[in-house]
């Protein structure tokens, strides 16, 4: 009984290792070495999504960069909720 217990949490520490060392060892994504932004403008947070960077600014502004070319494709300003 002793030995049957052993040998099942024996494969059972060996399939979570075994897993954790697939999920760990996956390649992240593809990330751009730099990033540039307009004259002036200070980056708060960046997200990376499919083709597209998001970086929050410290002017409050939300920019959608292109992720090959750096474009800004879209400026939003963040602006309190209205209660």
């Amino acid at each position: 009984m002793v030995t049957t217990l052993t040998v099942i949490m024996i494969c059972g520490f060996l399939v979570v290792l075994t897993l954790l060392v697939i999920r760990l060892s996956a390649s992240g994504p593809n990330l751009p070495e730099t990033v540039s932004l307009p004259t002036g403008v200070s980056a708060r947070a960046v997200t990376f999504g499919d083709g597209w960077i998001a970086v929050v600014t410290d002017e409050d502004e939300i920019l959608i960069l292109n992720n090959l070319s750096g474009a800004v494709e879209q400026r939003l300003k963040i602006q309190p909720a209205e209660n």
